[in-house]
């Protein structure tokens, strides 16, 4: 049961973020097998926390992943902050976020 309890706070911390963030960023990042990921991220206590990511594979298969579909056999929704003047991220704008997340 300790699970179940555990995934609940999490769906309820991203849920919550989501609601209440008036300040959203947008990213884009290639991996090394040509796919793109998209990024939708909040800032929470210092942290920019990603709140939805989309991957879209060099196939053409896209995965989504936020607090409403936390994970599946292709991969999951990231908890790790993000850093945009570390990480490879390149700022995109929400429009282009979006076209991506609809599809």
């Amino acid at each position: 049961m300790a699970d179940l309890e555990r995934i609940a706070e999490i769906v309820a911390y991203y849920r919550a973020l989501d609601e209440r963030a008036t300040l959203r960023h947008y990213f884009c990042h290639e991996d090394e097998e040509g796919g793109r990921w998209y990024i939708e991220a909040v800032p929470d206590r210092g942290e920019l926390i990603v709140l939805k990511q989309a991957e879209l594979t060099s196939a053409g298969q896209l995965h989504r992943y936020s607090w409403e579909h936390l994970e599946d056999e292709h991969g999951f929704l990231t908890d790790q902050a993000i850093d945009p003047e570390e990480d490879p991220l390149e700022a995109i704008p929400a429009e282009e976020f979006q076209r991506v997340w609809n599809r």
